[in-house]
């Protein structure tokens, strides 16, 4: 099991900003407030989608935004709800929150859905706030700020397909040169000692290729390294061989072909009934076309499919018809419930939505809730300032100020606003 990770900022879309409007119309005397609210921002939206491998769709986006709420008209009419962005990722993907370590949501079923980050809700436009006290009022809300989130997206990754050989055919060459990986490569046996993961993109298509640690005679019985990695070959849907026709260190390549055939049916009956591809490595070497020749004498119904990973010769040819070849398989339940971890759901006790704090000659007030209120609030009118004001005396803030040692007269700072600390009751 081998972990892909991405780390994204999402931001989901604004409210559309609440209308302030009076009716105009002929006849209609005092018409009244007819502003309409705004429209609800657009969520942002994880989907599972059993046709995705890996997460290489997300690896080039640093920031995700989602769209804005419609602004409210005039007529009561409210503003359009934001169209939904839906980030599409593989079945298996878990999401984190960076800040607080928290699972967000762990998509284990295909069209599985998930708000990561929700829209901000439409500002109000001056009709909503008509009451019998104020039957005209001014005040309108700008739309609500959509939630910001720093994740993780994090794959458990299954290979779809596994390179197996004896050590040094030149597997890890290959993973380099289809793939992004960088994987060590020398001159000498067991140059990897961990599977090698690189992901493969074949056009809109991509997938998995894992470079497994060499086998040699005895791997299925715990000889060498091959033991211990031919168990990620047996969750691969397909296995992919790797002869080297050159034929270093004086090996045949057909004797080589039968005592890997022979390991992998031993340690398992499943694995050997796998979906093979026979690759034909380093054919840029001109023994090697004799050595494939005797092959295909030995083996006459086997496709071969002939490469040099040191040329890049049949590499582009190999990467389609491995995705024409996974295309075709049909898709198995691979993953097992003890493989997915258990998460515990804590529960926290309310706290306060604000912080006060003396900095300086300045009080600074801080909170997520009374920012977002503050950036909905419009300061046009008188208004629209005092119900700022009777807002903050609701949460609490001025008897905290008061109890803090806030004097007539003090700067109260919050965000980039400041404002002139009163004693008085609204």
């Amino acid at each position: 099991m081998f972990i892909d990770e991405v780390t994204l900022k999402l931001v989901a879309g604004k409210g559309g900003d609440g209308c302030t409007s009076f009716l105009r119309e002929k006849y209609v005397e005092l018409g009244g407030p007819d502003g309409g609210n705004g429209g609800r921002g657009g969520n942002i939206i994880f989907k599972a989608d059993k046709g995705l491998r890996t997460l290489i769709d997300l690896r080039y986006k640093k920031v995700i935004k989602g769209n804005n709420g419609s602004p409210g008209k005039g007529r009561n009419q409210t503003g359009a709800t934001a169209q939904d962005t839906i980030i599409t990722v593989p079945i298996g993907t878990t999401v984190k929150d960076i800040d607080n370590n928290l699972i967000l949501c762990d998509l284990t079923v295909d069209k599985q859905e998930s708000i990561i980050a929700s829209g901000g809700r439409g500002g109000k436009g001056n009709a909503a706030f008509k009451s019998n006290k104020n039957k005209a009022p001014y005040t309108s809300e700008y739309g609500e700020p959509g939630e910001e989130r720093n994740i993780i997206c994090e794959l458990k990754l299954l290979a779809d397909v596994g390179l197996v050989g004896f050590p040094s055919v030149g597997k890890s060459s290959l993973v380099s040169v289809i793939s992004a990986a960088k994987p060590k490569v020398a001159e000498y046996h067991f140059t990897t000692l961990v599977p090698n993961l690189g992901v493969v993109k074949a056009g809109e298509y991509s997938y998995v290729v894992a470079d497994l640690p060499g086998l040699i005679e005895g791997s299925s019985k715990g000889v060498g390294l091959g033991d211990k990695f031919l168990k990620h070959a047996t969750r691969c849907k397909i296995v992919c061989h790797i002869l080297d026709m050159a034929q270093v260190d004086n090996r045949d390549v057909i004797e080589d072909y039968n005592t890997i055939r022979k390991e992998i049916k031993e340690y398992s009956e499943n694995l050997y009934n796998k979906f093979e591809v026979i690759v034909a490595n380093k054919m840029d070497v001109e023994i090697s076309k004799e050595n494939l020749k005797r092959f295909k004498k030995e083996f006459p119904n086997k496709e071969i499919i002939e490469v040099s990973a040191a040329t890049s010769y049949g590499t582009k040819e190999l990467v389609f018809k491995l995705k024409e070849i996974l295309m075709s398989i049909p898709d198995e339940n691979v993953y097992k419930e003890e493989e997915f971890e258990d998460y515990v759901l804590y529960e926290f006790k309310h706290e306060k939505p604000y912080k006060i704090e003396r900095i300086g000659d300045k009080w600074v007030v801080s909170g997520e809730k009374l920012e977002k209120l503050l950036k909905m609030t419009r300061f046009n009118s008188d208004e629209s300032a005092l119900r700022f004001a009777r807002k903050l005396k609701y949460l609490g803030v001025d008897n905290e100020l008061k109890e803090l040692g806030a004097k007539h007269g003090d700067t109260v700072s919050i965000l980039d606003q400041e404002f002139e600390y009163e004693e008085r009751i609204y």
